[in-house]
């Protein structure tokens, strides 16, 4: 099987390593991972702040970037709903505006083959055990595209309970945002903090020496909350705990 890795502007900028973290662990599950060099955003940022036609581009480059892949796999919850929810509608949009089929052609084509980390292992290669060894006590924290837009439900913490060593620790409020939200967090920097001082309080409450998400955005905004509290939790990506192995602890 031959996938692309969509590796995202925030985890190709800032979190390099949880992009060969998914290679490292589709690999080791028997996947041929590509890298198109032709992808770039998704749109995200664009689109939610209000400037759908400067978004318009990046769905037909997405699509054209990956046209060549059967499957392509997001460790981004977030971009993963950006195209799966919202490029469908920048074809209707564009459709009943006049202006054109070639946006909905575009989504009709990337939608299908777009998976989140987590849906892809379990979803399309049917396994839960991946192998993986990371011998910490961890608390997980469902993002709100995961787990509301693309409804991930227990797949991620079915992942992480047959992680040898692990021991998952339940997070007090973990349905709750952690206030991050892309751009809110610029926009209303003040609701923002007050929603990531909850989600830390509730992160250090567990005792767990690690804090996991399918986002690396969230985990931003909550590692560098965590920073500034004085606090040891370490915040890493869902995908760098199962690319751990017992030779080799991310």
């Amino acid at each position: 099987m031959r996938v692309a890795l969509f590796v995202t502007c925030i985890n190709d900028t800032l979190y390099p390593r949880t992009g060969r973290a998914v290679v490292t662990l589709l690999e080791r599950l028997g996947v041929e991972v590509g890298f198109p060099a032709a992808q770039s955003c998704c749109g995200q940022p664009q689109f939610n702040t209000g400037y759908r036609h400067a978004t318009e581009p990046l769905a037909l480059r997405y699509a054209r970037a990956f046209r060549d892949y059967e499957y392509v796999v997001v460790p981004s919850g977030s971009c993963a709903a950006m195209v799966r929810d919202n490029y469908p509608r920048l074809g209707e949009k564009a459709a009943a505006e006049g202006r054109g089929g070639a946006l909905a052609e575009a989504a009709a084509e990337a939608v299908p083959k777009t998976y989140e980390l987590t849906e892809f292992l379990v979803d399309v290669l049917r396994v839960t055990d991946v192998g993986a060894y990371y011998p910490h006590a961890v608390t997980y924290h469902p993002t709100c595209h995961g787990l509301r837009m693309l409804g991930l439900g227990d797949r991620p913490r079915t992942l992480l309970s047959h992680v040898k060593g692990l021991e998952l620790r339940e997070l007090e409020g973990a349905q709750e945002c952690c206030g991050f939200g892309g751009t809110f967090a610029v926009k209303n920097p003040a609701v923002s903090a007050a929603m990531g001082a909850d989600k830390t309080r509730h992160i250090r409450e567990t005792g767990a020496a690690a804090v996991c998400t399918v986002d690396n955005s969230c985990l931003m905004h909550i590692g560098g909350m965590l920073s500034r509290q004085g606090s040891a939790v370490r915040p890493v990506h869902l995908a760098e705990i199962l690319a751990s192995t017992e030779g080799n602890v991310v």
